[in-house]
């Protein structure tokens, strides 16, 4: 603590935000002090209309700031392909490979019983939703290599294979325990290219 309350205020704040512990958000607070009035009010401002605007893709459930986002309105992408993944980080992990060239469809979260989080929880339903006309061939599970993401993976299989659908995993390049955002480029390419259809 700073003994300054509005300082220790806008610390607490930063402290909030993931991954960020309390030297780091005291480092974050003091760097703002720095801004000029015009800045903070850029800051704020990004922030605000960030959080009015950016909304889901009523198609893939991915974030945008479009009424759909740019890779549902792609002509060039391959419809007949979806790659499942559990949320807007993972979109942007898997996009800086550029080998990808289909479209993705986006949970917001895993199961997980623990947590409480059921299958209901997940766009799920508007995942079937899109399967409906037959254009999608194949399904590809890039959930992390996570107990969470192993049994939303399995679930999938189980829910899309009667579909008369390809459900394939993503090859297993990236650890177990690890998240599909921190992958390196390399190794997600690799576990793409390598993916395997369900026993």
């Amino acid at each position: 603590m700073s003994g300054i309350e509005a300082l220790d205020i806008l610390a607490e704040q930063f402290a909030r935000l993931p991954g960020i512990g309390r030297k780091s958000a005291e480092r974050l607070a003091f760097a703002v002090l720095e801004y000029s009035p015009e800045d903070i009010a850029k800051f704020t401002r990004a922030m605000s209309e960030a959080k009015a605007k950016i909304h889901r893709c009523p198609v893939c459930q991915n974030l945008t700031d479009r009424d759909i986002c740019p890779i549902c309105t792609d002509q060039n992408r391959d419809k007949s392909q979806i790659c499942v993944v559990e949320d807007a980080r993972a979109v942007m992990a898997m996009e800086k490979v550029r080998t990808y060239q289909g479209t993705y469809h986006v949970l917001h979260g895993l199961i997980s019983p623990m947590s409480g989080i059921t299958p209901d929880a997940l766009t799920l339903r508007e995942l079937l939703a899109r399967l409906e006309d037959e254009t999608v061939k194949e399904v590809i599970v890039a959930t992390g290599a996570t107990t969470e993401g192993e049994a939303t993976a399995m679930y999938l299989s189980r829910l899309l294979r009667p579909l008369g659908l390809r459900v394939t995993r993503l090859a297993h390049g990236i650890p177990f325990g690890g998240a599909l955002e921190y992958a390196d480029e390399i190794t997600l390419s690799r576990a793409l290219e390598g993916r395997r259809d369900f026993d």
